[in-house]
This record gives structure tokens, sequence and C-alpha cells, in this order.
């Protein structure tokens, strides 16, 4: 027995291949905070804006947005043309309490549909009430800024962002309000869907606030004057 001898069987660890070389650890990475203010309008909101113009709250479709991208030819998608520019100085009009029959005739659809976050109006009837009733509820209306967001022949809209300050008449309030604001023109460059977004954000459309905004748009032509137009 004494001519054994127990030699230790070699460990696992003497077999193992050598560990590979640790990699480095990645740079890291500090994320600034984006110096625009949340409430001015970014290339991305101009482009799912526009994708979804029509219907509020639709999703934006990828070909509609390169539609839009395309749509002015060589023309800058932010280059006024001459229609168009008539429209926006006709809404600077009525947005600062000085609505006409005149501008309504010019520049606006009988049928047209107006939109904001308290009202639903479709036809001359109930949008126009909506436009005379501001001189009535405001002694002041200023338009503090304005910007061109877009403008395109095909679709033939047009998208711009605007801050207005408005005096409450009776009360002498001030309240500052932000707005994009989408325009949609026929044939004939008059305006058949407009849709007046508060601080960029879609309209109201669950079954309360929608029945109270259409419910808004027909009391208004029972509460203020409004001419008639032509046939």
């Amino acid at each position: 027995m004494s001519g054994i001898h127990h030699s230790r069987s070699p460990s696992r660890d003497s077999y193992s291949s050598p560990r590979p070389p640790r990699s480095p650890s990645p740079p890291s990475q500090i994320f600034h905070p984006s110096i625009l203010p949340h409430s001015v309008p970014t290339p991305a909101l101009v482009e799912s804006v526009a994708g979804g113009a029509h219907y509020a709250g639709a999703k934006v479709d990828s070909d509609a947005v390169l539609k839009h991208r395309r749509s002015s030819g060589t023309r800058s998608h932010t280059a006024l043309k001459h229609d168009h520019q008539r429209i926006l100085d006709d809404l600077t009009e009525l947005y600062c309490c000085r609505p006409t029959l005149e501008i309504f005739e010019r520049s606006w659809s009988k049928d047209a549909e107006f939109e904001d976050p308290l009202s639903k109006c479709k036809g001359y009837h109930e949008y126009s009430a909506q436009w005379f009733a501001m001189p009535k509820l405001f002694s002041k209306s200023e338009q503090m800024s304005k910007r061109v967001m877009s403008s395109t022949d095909n679709p033939n809209q047009l998208i711009y962002h605007q801050t207005q300050e408005y005096t409450t008449r009776f009360l002498k309030r001030k309240k500052v309000i932000e707005s994009i604001i989408i325009v949609d023109l026929d044939e004939n460059e008059k305006i058949i869907r407009m849709i007046d977004k508060w601080d960029g954000k879609d309209l109201p459309v669950h079954y309360g606030a929608s029945f109270l905004r259409s419910l808004s748009a027909k009391v208004a032509p029972w509460l203020f004057h409004v001419p008639k137009v032509s046939s």
C-alpha cells in the first residue's frame, strides 16, 4: 500500500481558457433639455398637424406626410401664395374683432365648417355668429405674433401659429391664447374648413363636449345679429 501514490487531479481552472479582456465602458451621454418652449410649434408638429388636419385626432399616415412635403413643388412650404395671403389677412381682421360681411363673401364658403374648443359650426349662419359675437364680448383683441407654418397647393391648405391677447369688455380681464390654425380651401380659394387648436391641442370630441360645442354654435345666432349674405 505504501507504494501507491495518490496524485491530485488538476483543478478545472487550470484547463479553462483565459478570460477575454473587459471591454471599456461606453462613454456617458448627457441629455440637455430642449431650449425651445413647449408652446412653440416644432417642424415635427407641423408635419403631424398637416397630415391629420382634415380629421382632428386622426393618426398621421406616412404617405400623407410625404405628399405634404412634396406638394409645394419648388415653392417653399412657408412661402405664401397670393390667395393664402388674402385669407391670412382676412382671418387677422376677424380675430381682431373687426368682422365684415365682405370678408365672409370674399373668403368663406357658405357651407364651411369652423371648430374651436368652444364651438362646432357648420354653415354661414353658425360660424359667422361666432365672429360677430366677438366685438360684443371683447373690447380689444390684439395679435401679438403670427408665423406661417405651412402653405401648400395640394392639398390647398394654410397652417399658421398665432398668439392673440383678448380683453373682456365688462371685466377688463386679459387672456392670451396661442393657437395653431388649420385652414382648408376649395378650388375657388374659399375656406371650406377651419380648425383653431388652442395650444396646439386636439379638440375635445367625447360625447358631452361635442354636444356642448354644437349647442353653442346653434345658440349664438339667436343671441348675436348676423348680416345676411347675398344669394
